[in-house]
């Protein structure tokens, strides 16, 4: 097999907070698939960056009263963290605030304008007066014109789903300043997307192997609804890259952001790392300039399905017409839920990565039980707590693992360490699993880990059928059976060094602690015909992965305690002290609205807890779960309005998802002055005014 040269991507982060496990299980897919690569002696470059730019960047750190580039930088700081906890090893992390993406976003500027594809022309646009500047459209907020649900963003209404342009909002305002904003004209520059030679490329591109099915028929759609140019220019004050020749302009954030990808490679060569991946088999290394244009090249970028539009359409047409080569393959994936719901930091539904490596889990359980899901589909990843036990515990333990430990110790004990000569039996199940290993090559390769790990599991099976019905532990015990007892511990072994060389994609650190264990270098594909001798010692064996305990997801999911806040020093005749002070801006960030109980019930295995069903107004009920069930019985509360934070994180609990909370009033001494008091407004007020 000739070797392949191969330069691999994940989707930039937005450089604005920590990572979600979103990120990770991205990070994992395409660490799977690079040390699958990398097992086949073949050479790659796995970079990866921050996407550091954008207006929300710049608001986020005004408010932190950090500088763009501090705030950008403190979140780069905490990266590694989660890289090295999870075994995701880029080859280099950078940002797309730097000197490599500011010289060559400019230059693929360059190139477009030379060619034709940069038009500019005169827009109207928001502008805060308060502010001064432009607005994104998501911030900005008013009326839907559709529907006239309030409060909706300025590019599409979570209400009823209509999409409108934010000049058709009814009473606009400026979310960061609250003011109407004006209408001004600017000038901006626009990448010809509808250009009939961008078209037709891009038809062409799209249907030619690089994208999957799924998303080649997307493709086919928005071509058939027409191609818009793309606004490519934003106004200053904006934190991003100046556009040549322009003052006062600068790159939309999507432009520069996947050029980052080749600013991190272009990081990555010139500090000389890039040399540590030539093959010695290779020709002379080449430099960053010869390898992107060289045709052997792979340009291989791994992506959620929610920027597919960026990466699939504006991406190969930005490179194709300032001529560079364009992708070879945009692998899209689906989104990671927990039990059916989507996973969201705004849901209060994520999982925290760090969280799951602070109370001790191991990272490898994730990596297994997400790629035992992922396929070459865009299909969403569903993360179930018991599945996930059973999968682990099942899977790597009970078939996995356990091989091991049934053979390795008769091994120690009876042979002094080495193994033996395996007879026709053993070497039948061992031919078995080599017979497997091009299948199983096939599918790491198409992505399709899920398939090739219920292929290695079922080799597993086959290795495990094979030990009860040799009974290793029975023929210790017999007279005479010495020579079959490492005959069959010996094949085991094989057996053992076969799977592992099968999972080490998926489990580096456990296949390096089996390498260490075997005596052996670390293992390559090719190493799938390469038994280990007779007379080849192994090391002792140590217990090398434990179970998952229930107890650990249950910790997982709790959620985490509030920070306790100190109170001033004077407190007031109830028991509690003024919370700190509070600007106007932090009050309105608190959506109370007006609610009905419409059904309350207990709640079974909580003391505490009733389960509201409640009409906020929406068109539909939300369930909250509220610790009220001392002070009240359910039918004390149906049919009683009350006040709902309705823009709180949902929760979730082990009794289902709490959508918000319901106000209520209580002594801080609950002991000393019991009693809790749900607020109710007065009649009158109607579900889903806003409390103001």
């Amino acid at each position: 097999m000739s070797q392949r040269k191969l330069f691999v991507t994940t989707a930039l982060p937005y450089a604005n907070g920590k990572f979600h496990v979103g990120h990770i299980m991205e990070y994992i897919q395409a660490d799977i698939w690079v040390r699958f690569q990398r097992m086949q002696s073949h050479m790659v470059h796995f970079v990866g960056a921050d996407d550091a730019h954008g207006a929300p960047i710049m608001i986020a750190a005004e408010k932190a009263g950090k500088t763009p580039q501090e705030f950008v930088g403190e979140i780069a700081a905490g990266r590694k963290e989660y890289l090295d906890g999870f075994h995701i090893r880029f080859d280099n992390w950078h940002s797309t605030d730097s000197a490599e993406n500011t010289e060559l976003a400019q230059g693929i500027y360059r190139k477009l304008k030379h060619s034709g594809m940069i038009a500019t022309r005169t827009i109207e646009q928001f502008y805060d007066p308060v502010k001064g500047m432009f607005l994104p459209d998501r911030y900005i907020k008013g009326e839907c014109p559709v529907c006239h649900a309030k409060d909706q963003y300025g590019d599409a209404c979570e209400v009823c789903s209509s999409v409108y342009s934010p000049t058709e909002l009814i009473n606009p305002y400026s979310t960061l300043t609250g003011a109407t904003p004006e209408l001004r004209s600017s000038e901006h520059f626009f990448f010809k997307l509808s250009d009939p030679k961008v078209v037709e490329f891009l038809k062409t591109w799209t249907q030619d192997g690089k994208l999957q099915p799924e998303m080649a028929k997307k493709a086919s759609e928005w071509f058939e609804a027409g191609m818009a140019d793309w606004d490519i220019s934003r106004e200053a004050p904006y934190f991003g890259i100046e556009i040549p020749d322009a003052p006062g302009k600068y790159f939309y954030v999507w432009l520069d952001a996947p050029v980052g990808y080749l600013a991190s490679l272009k990081n990555h060569f010139d500090k000389g790392q890039a040399a540590n991946h030539w093959h010695e088999a290779s020709r002379t290394p080449q430099s960053f300039d010869e390898f992107v244009a060289d045709p052997a090249v792979e340009q291989v970028h791994f992506i959620g399905k929610d920027i597919v539009y960026f990466h699939t359409l504006f991406w190969p047409a930005m490179l194709q017409f300032s001529s560079r080569k364009t992708p070879s393959q945009v692998n899209v994936h689906g989104f990671i839920t927990v039990s059916g719901e989507k996973m969201s930091k705004s849901r209060g539904t994520g999982i925290d990565p760090l969280k799951y490596l602070s109370i001790g889990m191991n990272p490898e359980w994730l990596r297994y039980y997400i790629a035992a899901k992922l396929n070459a589909k865009v299909e969403d990843v569903d993360f179930n707590p018991d599945d996930f036990i059973a999968r682990v515990n099942a899977d790597l333990i009970g078939k996995y693992i356990n091989i091991a430990s049934r053979a390795a110790g008769f091994v120690a004990k009876r042979f002094g360490g080495h193994l033996g000569q395996v007879s026709s039996d053993g070497l039948h199940v061992l031919e078995v699993l080599r017979l497997e290993a091009e299948n199983i090559r096939a599918l790491y390769d198409s992505r399709d880990f899920a398939r090739a790990l219920r292929e290695i599991m079922a080799l597993a099976d086959h290795v495990n059928a094979y030990v009860d019905a040799n009974k290793p532990w029975e023929l210790a015990k017999q007279a005479g059976q010495e020579a079959r007892l490492h005959d069959v511990c010996s094949a085991c072994i094989e057996a053992f060094r076969l799977l592992t060389l099968y999972l080490k994609p998926v489990l580096p650190t456990l296949a390096s602690k089996v390498e260490d264990f075997l005596k052996i270098d670390p293992l390559a594909w090719g190493d799938v015909h390469a038994p280990l001798p007779s007379g080849h010692p192994i090391g002792e064996y140590k217990h090398l992965m434990q179970r998952v305990d229930a107890k650990q997801l249950d910790q997982l999911f709790e959620p985490p305690e509030p920070a306790p806040e100190a109170a001033p020093a004077t407190a007031l005749p109830g028991g509690e002290g003024i919370a700190p002070t509070i600007t106007i801006d932090d009050f309105a960030k608190i959506d109370l609205r007006i609610a009905k109980i419409v059904a309350c019930q207990k709640v079974e295995g909580s003391t505490k807890l009733l389960h509201l069903t409640l009409d906020a107004g929406e068109g539909r009920t939300r369930n909250v779960f509220s610790g009220i069930a001392s002070a009240y019985e359910p039918e004390q509360l149906v049919g009683k309005l009350t006040v709902l934070v309705a823009n709180l994180a949902p929760r979730k609990m082990k009794f289902g998802i709490s959508e918000g909370m319901v106000l209520a009033a209580s002594h801080a001494d609950e002991k000393a002055q019991p009693g809790i008091y749900v607020l109710e407004p007065t009649s009158g007020a109607t579900p889903g005014m806003r409390v103001r």
